[in-house]
Formats: structure tokens, C-alpha cells, sequence
């Protein structure tokens, strides 16, 4: 490949990075422009790195047109949040000071109403959950259940934390383990 360093320190900077580079194919990146201005071609390259020919050329071709700092990937920017993270701690103020126990759908209405955001009912309870807030769900209740049984029930209960009196006597065993008195005898 035919291609020029952009300063003289290029190589030597090329080698430390090299050197301390833990991201192996960022390492990859440094050794393809290093092998690069070291004169040696695309086909030798890809080989000594095991890349493919695009890999090799995409990075020679940043460091080519723009220089060192360029041999790195941008950072993707992914997709722009509905509700900006600057109004999340409006919305959790909303929410907080409501008198009323908010449901989804009520969480979308305002969404939408204060915020300017269309949200699903999905995307608001998402949302919700990345904000710290998990969905009520009520105590499972037992059809049959009646309440005026269960409260004699509790009334005339025995108390169950009286420690109980020991039932079984004490032997003179040395490894602590019961037994009768009269195994030792049955065995002999």
C-alpha cells in the first residue's frame, strides 16, 4: 500500500499504542496502518492480521485522509430517546406528587399531554421500569376464603413461639447422639 506517514512521530506513536492496546481489534487497526506505512502490501497485511481486505483499506484509507486520532470507530449514536433524560426527573416528579395511583394508560395520557411524547403502552411501562418503578400487582386471594373463620381461627390459635418442653430424655452418650439404654446391651 502506498501510503505516506503524516508526521514523523507516526510510527513511534503506532508502536506504543500497539504496545499498550487491550482491545484486540483496535490493535488491529494500529497494526494495519503501522504495516502500512512500513511499506508492505494489502495482501501481506491481511494475511500477518487475518483480516479481510476491506478491514485493512478502511483503516489504512482513515489514516491516509485523516490522520492518527481518525483510526478509531465514532461511537454510533443509536436512537434518540422519545423523553429526553433532562425530563425524566420531571416526569418522576408528576408521578410522585399524583394523588391517585397512576395506571399505564394514564402514564401515556401524560406522556403525551406534558411532555410532547407519543409512548406506547409497552414503551411507558418500559420507561417506567428504567426509572425504578415496577407495576402494583395484587396479593393472590383465595377463593374460598371467609374472613369471620379466619379471624376466630387467629383468635383461638395456640401461641406457636412458647418454646416446647423437651419430650425426650437425656442419655449419657458421648457423641451426642439418642439412643436407648438398651441398645448397647443388644449389641453385645
Amino acid at each position: 500500500m502506498n501510503v505516506t506517514a503524516h508526521d514523523r512521530s507516526d510510527l513511534d506513536q503506532l508502536r506504543r499504542r500497539i504496545a499498550r492496546e487491550t482491545n484486540a481489534k483496535q490493535r488491529d487497526r494500529w497494526r494495519a496502518v503501522l504495516l502500512a506505512l512500513e511499506g508492505r502490501r494489502t495482501r501481506e497485511i491481511m494475511d500477518k492480521l487475518d483480516r479481510s481486505k476491506n478491514f485493512v483499506q478502511r483503516w489504512v484509507y482513515f489514516y491516509r485522509d485523516h490522520g492518527l486520532e481518525r483510526v478509531r470507530p465514532l461511537k454510533q449514536p443509536g436512537k434518540a430517546p422519545h423523553l429526553p433524560r433532562e425530563q425524566h426527573q420531571a416526569l418522576l416528579d408528576r408521578i410522585n406528587n399524583s394523588e391517585q395511583i397512576l395506571r399505564g394508560q394514564d402514564i401515556v395520557r401524560i406522556l403525551k399531554e406534558q411532555f410532547g411524547v407519543s409512548y406506547s403502552l409497552n414503551g411507558a411501562y418500559e420507561l417506567l421500569h428504567r426509572l425504578g418503578y415496577q407495576p402494583l400487582r395484587p396479593r393472590p386471594v383465595n377463593p374460598k376464603k371467609q374472613a369471620e373463620e379466619e379471624q376466630r381461627w387467629k383468635d383461638n390459635a395456640p401461641l406457636l413461639s412458647r418454646p416446647s418442653a423437651s419430650n425426650s430424655p437425656t442419655s449419657r452418650s458421648k457423641s451426642g447422639s439418642r439412643t436407648n439404654a438398651d441398645s448397647a446391651r443388644r449389641g453385645a
